[in-house]
Order: structure tokens, then sequence, then C-alpha cells
């Protein structure tokens, strides 16, 4: 027979009773919940406490960020603001466990898809932002800027975060705008503290704008434009705010019927809701080739990231893998760093010849721009690589219309230069004689050669085409074409060396020198030199030549002083733009781009 179970001991019986009774009636007395140990959170991403147990005892949860507490056996909470964090988990009064956390502001890159294609942003906006509006008012003037930032998405939020008084946005996080694969249309983000007071204050700057804003239950909006364009998104998640933008139409072709929008959510836009809801980890901030091209630039106010895909067909002529820039801001100026990564050398791995053009002309241009690429190279740029059918096609044009073009690009040396010259006399005869402020000075243009037929014919047919009533002289080898453009003297020079087009004022009577290594000392030791591609514009030359003129032929001192004087004040107020530079050439593992713009001095 079976042995009977033992009974247990009265005592014992009477103490799990005991125990029953007590956890009865204060629900968790004598639990210590496991809050896991200290840790590092991200602002505005939730992080789950307790117990989802259908049976699971409530527990009063205090989060120590001046939240309301919650009494539930599992919660759910984020922290809005960076900052160390006490949770407690209570019992009453009585405390059962805590744990410390440490919030971080959340990088705005985490909370862009990984499978972006491009991505404009600003890491951090305190410290940035206030220098980058600064910089553009100076740039465009306060009135320009200011209507150009209140019709970016979010800027207008943005903007009232820089003042002294509380805002729902986060300083410490980012702000930016991202492009994705299977989005027609760009999508705006931007950290904020408080995602249901934004995304309210949002919905303000829109109605206030014009547009149509229908709120839905999750906490979203639908954005009617008031230009009648396609609906906007506006949705938070994870301490970021997001509006999605798509492409506005195409234009109706006269007469073609215009049918009504139905009033249904576009399925592009509920796709970037998805896709942002559906993130997780770390988004593109871990990218592989973000992290690789971030390490060869400089750091910056603004940054952007660019790796859209490259169709197999075009991969021989754009080996192109991705781009990353950097924008630097400082009182008066702003530098582009960058670099452009390629799966091969770019141009062939070989740099174009010098330019002579630069090596000996009139000083003191108010602006400048080389091209050095070696001729097959220039040719795969424009016409596509060799057999490939873009360059079949566009060969097959050129010869519809009379012309070979595979002769003209092996008569191409790869170098081209413009330089540009402001005449500041001329300028003043015709604004006092004429009372027309009409630009005047001279551009001169240069393509060295290898072989000069090829381009004689081409520029023989254009005359022709055009029916231009030109002279033409011929001596020796040199082939010179006259003829005027808008009122202006035009030469074109031709010898076996070089083509030479000049156009305005005659240059006669400047200083001469080489004015390409006066542009590599002044914006860097290689700039306008072989291989290089840039390009400058100087207004503080101009202000220069304006200021300079002493006398002008039929045109009184007085006349001239007040026309300076008036001048010189209108050119002060419609730009403080002082130069820009822009500068490429190839490097290891792709080419570098640098840039510098500077404001004249306050």
């Amino acid at each position: 027979m079976a042995s009977r179970p033992r009974a247990l001991p009265s005592s014992l019986r009477l103490f799990l009773l005991l125990a029953a009774v007590g956890l009865g009636v204060s629900g968790c007395r004598g639990l210590r919940p496991d809050l896991g140990p200290e840790r590092t959170l991200e602002a505005g991403v939730p992080e789950a406490f307790g117990s989802t147990a259908p049976k699971a005892p409530a527990i009063t949860w205090d989060f120590g960020d001046g939240t309301p507490a919650q009494t539930a056996p599992g919660v759910k909470h984020a922290w809005a603001t960076a900052g160390r964090y006490t949770v407690r988990a209570l019992d009453g009064d009585k405390e059962l466990a805590r744990v410390v956390l440490t919030v971080v502001p959340r990088p705005v890159l985490r909370a862009v898809p990984q499978d972006a294609q491009t991505v404009l942003w600003v890491p951090r906006l305190r410290g940035n932002v206030e220098g980058l509006v600064g910089f553009y008012e100076r740039l465009v003037g306060a009135g320009n800027a200011s209507r150009t930032l209140a019709d970016t998405p979010l800027m207008p939020l943005l903007l009232r975060s820089l003042g002294s008084g509380p805002s729902e946005v986060d300083p410490e996080e980012g702000f930016g705008f991202f492009l994705l694969p299977d989005f027609d249309g760009v999508v705006a983000l931007l950290g904020v503290t408080d995602s249901r007071a934004a995304l309210a204050a949002v919905a303000r700057e829109l109605r206030n704008a014009g547009h149509q804003v229908l709120p839905r239950e999750d906490g979203s909006a639908r954005v009617e434009p008031v230009d009648g364009g396609r609906a906007m998104l506006l949705f938070a998640d994870r301490g970021y705010v997001y509006l999605a933008v798509p492409d506005s139409p195409d234009a109706p072709e006269p007469g073609e019927t215009v049918k009504a929008l139905a009033v249904v959510e576009s399925p592009d836009v509920e796709l970037v809701r998805r896709r942002v809801e559906a993130l997780s980890g770390p988004g593109i901030s871990e990218n592989a080739l973000l992290a690789e091209l971030r390490g060869k630039v400089r750091d910056g106010s603004v940054l952007l990231f660019s790796a859209p895909p490259v169709p197999e067909a075009e991969k021989e002529d754009m080996p192109v893998r991705g781009f990353f820039g950097a924008l630097a801001v400082q009182a008066d100026q702003a530098e582009l760093d960058g670099f452009l990564s390629s799966s091969r050398p770019l141009l062939g791995g070989t740099r174009g010849p010098a330019s002579a053009l630069l090596g000996r002309a009139a000083v003191g241009p108010v602006a400048a721009a080389q091209l050095s690429v070696p001729p097959e190279e220039l040719a795969r740029l424009v016409f596509g690589s060799p057999e490939s059918p873009r360059r079949q096609r566009t060969l097959e044009r050129w010869r519809k219309q009379g012309l070979d073009a595979e002769p003209l690009l092996k008569a191409l040396r790869g170098d081209v230069a413009m330089l540009v010259y402001f005449d500041a006399a001329a300028f003043f005869r015709s604004f006092i004689q004429d009372q027309r402020p009409a630009p005047k000075g001279t551009v001169v243009m240069e393509a060295g050669l290898t072989s000069l037929p090829p381009v004689l014919q081409l520029i023989q047919k254009q005359l022709q085409d055009n029916a231009l009533v030109f002279q033409k002289e011929t001596q020796g080898s040199t082939t010179r074409f006259r003829t005027r453009l808008l009122e202006q003297p035009v030469s074109l020079t031709l010898t076996p060396e070089r083509a030479t087009l000049e156009a305005g004022e005659v240059l006669a009577g400047r200083e001469t020198g080489d004015v390409g290594a006066t542009l590599r000392t002044r914006f860097g030791a290689e700039a306008f030199g072989p291989g290089h591609l840039s390009l400058m514009v100087d207004m503080g030359r101009l202000r220069a030549d304006l200021a300079g003129v002493r006398e002008v032929p039929g045109v009184g001192t007085g006349q001239l002083l007040a026309s300076q004087v008036f001048v010189s004040a209108l050119l002060e107020r419609l730009t403080p733009f002082e130069y820009g530079f822009l500068d490429f050439s190839p490097a290891e593992g792709g080419g570098r781009l640098q840039g510098r713009v500077v404001l004249r001095e306050r």
C-alpha cells in the first residue's frame, strides 16, 4: 500500500496562511522587483520596468524626473532630457528597489532609418544653430533669411527655442533632413523634450502658414498644403518629431485635364512613418561608409552624407561610393571640407595639365575658374565611357549635326581656364553719362589644344548656324574671329596650342603676372594647379576696383566721388560677401572638396 503524504506541521501551516493573507492585503509587501543594473539610456526612448504577468502585484513607480508616479505591475517610461535619474519601486512609503540611470541625448542619426540615401544634419543644436543662423542672416539679409527659414520644415519651432524661455526643443539633440529610396520627397526631424507639446506647436505653425492640419487619434496629423500639393504627415517617435514632405506633383500641361485629389493618405507618406517606427538599434549612425568617410574630414556645424545607389549600367562612368562633407561656421566665415569616395582612382589616376592662361595674365581678376582633367577622362564624364551606349548615342547626335566628336575630343589638351575682370572706369562712365549701371569688364577663357582643324571646323559651323555677323582673320597658323554679342566686342583666337576667347572691354594697360601662383598662395598650395577643379569669386576685389578709380575722361571729379559713395553704399547694403572659393582634386581613395565663404569685416 502506498504511504500517505505526511501532514505539514501546524506552525508551518499557520505561517504560510499569514503570508498569503499579508500578500493579499499589501499587494507586494516582501517582494523586491529586479530593476537591473545601473545603465545608460537615450532620451526619448522608453524603458520597461516590472512585470507583465496577468496576476502580478501592482507597484508604484517613481521615475525621478518630476513626472507623476505610476502604479501598475509593469510600466514603460522615457526621459525627456539628459541627466542622472533614480528610479524607485515603492509599496506605499516603503522603497522596494531602486536603480540609477544615466540618460544621454539621442543622436539624430540614430533616429534616421539605416537605408536613408542622403542625410543633412546638425548634430547638436546648442552652440551650432546660433552661429549658422547669424551667418545666414548676414549673407542674404535678415528679411530674406527670416522668410526662407519660416518656410523650412520644423525651423520655426527650432528658431523659437533659441530664446531664453522654456521650449519643447531639446538643444542637446539634433535637427536634419533625409531621403529614403522609396519616398519621393524629403523628411525633416527635430529632437524634442515633449513630443505631444512639440506636435501641437508645429501644428500651430503650419496653420499660421495657411496649411490645413487634420489631427488623428494617435497624435499624428495629416497636413494639406495651402498650395494644393500632396499631403504631408506630422508624427513623433522616441523623442523626435518628423514631418514627411512629398514632392509636389508636376504642373499639368496646357489643356490637360486635372483630376481632383482624393482625400486619402499618401502611401509614400505612410511608408516613412512605418520605416521610422520599425527602426531599431543604431539607425544610419553606424553605417560603415559613413564612418569611413567621416574620419577623412574635419568636424563641422552642419554635416552631409550621401550614398545613392548607382545603376549597374553607369558604374563604369560613375565609380562614386559616397560623399561626406562638413561645414564649419565661425563669426564671418564658413569652411567646407568634404571627401568623395570612389571605387577606382578618379580621372584615371592622372592629372590634367596646368593652364597656360593662369601662368601669365592680367592681374586682379574678380573671378577665376579652372578645369584640369585628362582629355579622355573629360570625354568619359561628358559623353560616357568608350563603347558605352550613352557615348554612342551622343556621338550619333553630333554626327546628325554634321560634326565628328571623336577628333574634337582628342584635340583637347585637358585644361580650361576662365578669368573675369571688372572695368571700374568704364562702369562709372556708363553710370554717369548714360545713367545706366551696366556691368563693364572682360571675360577671358582659354582651352589647351593638341590639334587645330577639328576645333576650327566646329567654330565655323557654330558661327554659320547662328547667323552671326563676324570677321575672320588668318595670319600664319593663327585664326581670329571677331563679332559682337550684347553690344560687347568678342574675339576668338585659335592657334595649334590653344583657343582663347575674349569678350568685353580691352585689357590693354593692365599689369600682367602669374595669376595662378597668386591664387595658390591665397587659397592653398595646390589650388588652381594641375589636376584641380577650382573656382573663386572676389567681391572684395570688385569693391577695391570701384574705390580705386581716380579719374574718368569726360566725368567731373565731384560726379565721380558722389557716384563712388553711392555705389559703395549700395554694394554694402546688397551683400556682405567678401570672397568665395571652391576646389576639388583627386586623392587616394577618391577626391577632396574644400571651400570657403568669407564675409567682409563688420
